[in-house]
């Protein structure tokens, strides 16, 4: 940008010089005026010389910051090398597996297993209609706990359920016999922030584990729909019903390109299978709790259908009461 710059002013400055020059030689009767001039050609070169012949500004070589850091900066010379990593004294990031697991939010209590009864309508002291997705948590226990020294993370396994022996397998027996608790429907795992969270073996985790007003997190697998087109995954507007078009009206449309790059680029939108995912809805309102029933009532949609097993535990980015 400098260099450019100063061949401007030069250009400027050679225009003026030509055109006072060709003002002299037209408007000067006496030949000794004219003499007394050099020459355009010596002139232009003389000066042009003279001009690119001085330094050029280039970068400063080092640029200092508010971080007590130094960062240098190669010279716009043609001296430039790479530089060393021994010269950039930038701060190392913690990648290790613990500094890791330190980084994680995770929630200080447990969560537990609930299944899923359907949908309803409440009304608060307003009038006001409230969806809300009923959950009820049936004979919860704490069949398993993980702690850092042996498993490397702190954790809760919770069995929510019941099932009849002769449908469960042999080492699960075992492992709820070691418990001592019945053989449970489902088991989940439900990580902790630190030892505090955890829970005694066999304690019965009830409705009374939360409390109305509280926000919570949930995920569940989604209803499976099999599979689907473009336009019921993922919202096409599909295909004129005129003009050329017949049979496929429902269709994407072309998908490929033409000779570059001549293929169908991966994550493209297409019709396939839809639904069974994991789906996580967070910070969920409980809105009322009935102890006698088992009976959790949370604000909104869950995933999955009815009788679904879903895991719900206390928010992460929200306080515990409204």
């Amino acid at each position: 940008m400098v260099v450019s710059r100063v061949m401007s002013t030069q250009r400027g400055t050679l225009l003026s010089s030509a055109r006072f020059i060709s003002s002299r030689r037209i408007f000067s009767t006496s030949t000794s005026s004219l003499r007394e001039l050099p020459p355009l050609s010596e002139f232009v070169s003389s000066f042009t010389t003279r001009h690119i012949e001085e330094p050029v500004t280039t970068m400063p070589t080092e640029v200092h910051t508010d971080i007590t850091t130094t960062i240098p900066i190669a010279a716009a010379d043609s001296g430039h090398r790479r530089l060393k990593r021994s010269e950039f004294p930038l701060p190392v990031l913690f990648d290790s597996t613990q500094a890791a697991l330190s980084r994680k939010q995770l929630p200080k209590r447990t969560g537990t297993i609930a299944f899923k009864r359907g949908m309803m309508s409440v009304f608060d002291e307003n009038g006001m209609r409230i969806p809300v997705t009923i959950l009820q948590i049936d004979r919860a226990q704490v069949t398993y706990i993980k702690t850092i020294d042996q498993h490397g993370y702190f954790a809760v396994q919770v069995g929510a359920g019941a099932r009849h022996a002769k449908n469960v397998t042999k080492p699960m027996l075992g492992h709820f016999s070691k418990a001592g608790v019945a053989p449970k429907k489902i088991v989940a795992e439900f990580r902790v922030r630190d030892e505090s969270g955890l829970l005694p073996i066999s304690h019965e985790i009830t409705v009374q584990h939360f409390k109305e007003g509280q926000f919570v997190d949930i995920w569940a697998r989604s209803k499976g729909k099999g599979f689907s087109g473009v336009m019921k995954r993922h919202g096409f507007s599909g295909l004129p019903a005129s003009h050329g078009v017949s049979v496929s009206h429902r269709s994407a449309g072309s998908t490929g390109q033409s000779q570059d790059p001549g293929r169908v680029l991966k994550g493209k939108k297409m019709a396939g299978r839809m639904g069974g995912d994991n789906v996580t809805v967070q910070n969920s309102k409980v809105v009322k709790i009935y102890p006698e029933f088992g009976l959790v009532l949370v604000k909104g949609p869950v995933p999955g259908p009815k009788y679904a097993a879903v895991s719900i535990q206390d928010a992460l980015k929200k306080s515990d009461v409204e």
